[in-house]
């Protein structure tokens, strides 16, 4: 089969060297790919929002399946236009990415169909949401209704600084477009958890669990980013959680989306808070969460194809998925200043040395004649297995060691319990 992965980082890397292991892949294409995926994989000059230009490519190189990585073309509705030109892909359709392309959407979703999540409010107007701060305790969240690289969310610890909070998003549109509403939402306590599940409109098999580290400091300090690291599994999930979610939240959505007249294929990413009142969601993603991806698919022992065919062929209710009882760890190596400003273009050195230790995973990088530099704030991701979790976070951080580039940084305590 002749394959294309969309997208260009460490979470498309990862599909893409999981994919490579299938007997039935004999080309992987990846657009635009980085220099990481290009030791796999033929990158191709077209922008992972070009759906256009993706769809001819498709066309003409007779894709077998095309495999979306990041959220935005899912939101704009890449897989109804390839699904109209009769092509195979992999991902949910324009109305059920709204799941994550509007978080008004998903929380109003959420609400009528009973799923657990946090007290909200949706506001198009700046006075109107400054007003209804009252009715919230602290802190409070304050979130970009539309995408925002996973940097939309800000908590706030006082009045003062949910209202400037609010104008950054609503008055200096600090996240575009993306922030015309927001959303304001009660401050959940408890511990986060990432679980992923495979959905093919009827069925739905979750994944391993994942936590990922979301603050750019140790400590869980500092802005949000996409993610700074990540363990599979997560600390704090037990079998009675598992259980709650699957029932309570993962079979109510799945149930929600055939009530909307939505047929959900792909990946549905939960992201949740394990409160005291029970697991509630945080978020929706309708694709492959990043980083959670780069310690979900080492532990992965079936066959990624495999089970991609059987999301489209609405067969997964029969897939055997098996995984492995290893533990998992990933460190991202960011630019200095990430995710706020940062400068790019620096040199990487040490990466083969690294790759000794852990699987390397590229999320921000380009040859530069015969240099490697980087070329985005989450550079790259090291990921490791073991039997436990101090040794796959040995191993992560033994690699670490031995990368550098100029502004390196990277968090010291994933993987800590």
């Amino acid at each position: 089969m002749k394959l294309l992965v969309i997208g260009s980082g460490a979470r498309e890397h990862a599909l893409v060297w999981k994919l490579s292991e299938s007997p039935m892949v004999n080309k992987i294409y990846c657009a635009p790919g980085n220099a990481g995926i290009g030791s796999l994989a033929e990158c191709v000059d077209i922008k992972a929002e070009d759906i256009e230009g993706l769809l001819n490519f498709a066309l003409m190189q007779k894709i077998d399946l095309t495999v979306v990585g990041p959220e935005v073309p899912l939101v704009a509705g890449i897989a109804d236009a390839f699904e109209e030109k009769g092509l195979r892909i992999f991902g949910p359709g324009k109305a059920a990415a709204r799941l994550e392309g509007s978080k008004a959407y998903a929380k109003e979703f959420m609400q009528s169909y009973e799923i657990p999540t946090a007290k909200y409010g949706a506001y198009k107007d700046f006075d109107k949401a400054v007003a209804a701060l009252h009715t919230y305790g602290l802190p409070v969240v304050i979130k970009a209704d539309g995408l925002a690289a996973g940097k939309g969310v800000i908590i706030a610890h006082s009045r003062q600084e949910a209202a400037e909070a609010i104008e950054s998003i609503m008055g200096s549109k600090k996240f575009g477009e993306a922030g015309s509403t927001i959303v304001i939402e009660e401050f959940l306590k408890g511990r986060e958890v990432s679980v992923l599940a495979f959905v093919d409109g009827n069925t739905a098999i979750p994944m391993v669990s994942a936590q990922d580290y979301k603050r750019a400091l140790d400590g869980d300090l500092g802005p949000n980013t996409g993610g700074m690291g990540a363990v599979s599994p997560a600390f704090a999930y037990s079998e009675s959680d598992e259980e709650i979610v699957r029932r309570e939240i993962i079979d109510k959505t799945l149930y929600g989306m055939k009530q909307e007249g939505i047929i959900y294929k792909g990946v549905l990413y939960f992201g949740l808070m394990l409160t005291d009142d029970g697991p509630k969601v945080l978020e929706y993603n309708t694709r492959f969460g990043d980083p959670e991806t780069e310690v979900i698919l080492p532990r992965l022992q079936t066959d990624l194809l495999h089970i991609m065919n059987s999301v489209i062929d609405g067969k997964l209710e029969k897939a055997e998925i098996r995984w492995s009882d290893d533990r998992a760890v990933c460190v991202v190596l960011a630019s200095g200043g990430y995710p706020e400003k940062y400068d790019t273009n620096y040199e990487i050195t040490g990466v083969q040395a690294a790759a000794e230790d852990a699987m390397v995973f590229h999320a921000g990088t380009k040859n530069s004649e015969v240099k490697l530099v980087t070329a985005g704030g989450r550079v790259l991701v090291l990921s490791a297995v073991g039997e436990d979790y101090d040794k796959a976070r040995d191993k992560a951080y033994a690699a670490a060691a031995k990368v550098n580039f100029r502004n390196v940084h990277y968090r010291k305590d994933i993987g800590i319990k």
